[in-house]
């Protein structure tokens, strides 16, 4: 029987800035807002992967960066754009429970710490994950799973269900527009406590009533990677 981790059992296993994406350097990460607040991104852009990505990647030279990230626990726009997140306005998911890494398709995507392949999947829709993967993780009597959604469909025949990964090696590689949701380039990394009875998949995105549980289940990545706040 394994117990949940306390907050500070995950700061414990990492000591400094742990990427999930590989061929950055930590100072060329910037922090990106996303939030209903925003006033980077019109919603038409929001909207649109191919002008966002334009965007993203201007603003990104602007600013002598590399990597956008952000996003955990934001109330979000761009959400509004899929029936897979709106139903009516009381409703509607846009509670990000993630931190996103914006960067170009095909970058690399590394374990942080060493797990086991939990499960794959390719969840498929207009705002969905796309290809997804779920990692595992028991050490010293404690589990938990880390998420990451929006691969590349050749990610899904890198690792099966039960193969051991090490801290540091490749488990992936984004996906564009096309596989993973219709989105631009990013990887959505989640840390969850509890999986209940998902396969190859979990909520990334829930009602703003619904934070007080996520909070508890999907605590902050930041906690594990450590990369510079904004």
């Amino acid at each position: 029987m394994f117990n949940k981790p306390s907050l500070a059992f995950l700061s414990s296993l990492t000591t400094d800035f742990t990427p999930v994406i590989k061929g950055f350097a930590h100072q060329t990460y910037i922090p990106l807002d996303l939030s209903i607040h925003q006033n980077l991104l019109s919603t038409s852009v929001l909207f649109n992967p191919v002008q966002m990505q334009e965007r993203l990647t201007q603003w990104l030279h602007k600013n002598q960066a590399e990597v956008a990230f952000g996003g955990y626990m934001e109330l979000r726009k761009i959400y509004d754009r899929s029936m897979h997140f709106l139903t009516d306005e009381a409703q509607k998911r846009n509670l990000h429970l993630g931190v996103d890494f914006w960067a170009a398709a095909e970058t690399p995507v590394v374990a942080p710490i060493a797990g086991r392949v939990h499960s794959l999947a390719n969840n498929e829709g207009y705002g969905n994950y796309g290809p997804t993967l779920l990692l595992e993780h028991q050490i010293s009597g404690h589990q938990f799973f880390s998420l990451y959604g929006h691969l590349s469909l050749a990610s899904l025949s890198l690792l099966q269900q039960g193969d051991l990964v090490k801290a540091g090696d490749t488990i992936g590689f984004l996906g564009d527009a096309r596989v993973n949701g219709d989105y631009a380039p990013h990887l959505h990394f989640q840390l969850i406590l509890d999986i209940e009875n998902y396969v190859g998949d979990y909520p990334g995105v829930a009602r703003a009533l619904e934070k007080p549980y996520y909070l508890k289940n999907c605590p902050d990545p930041n906690i594990l990677l450590k990369y510079k706040s904004a």
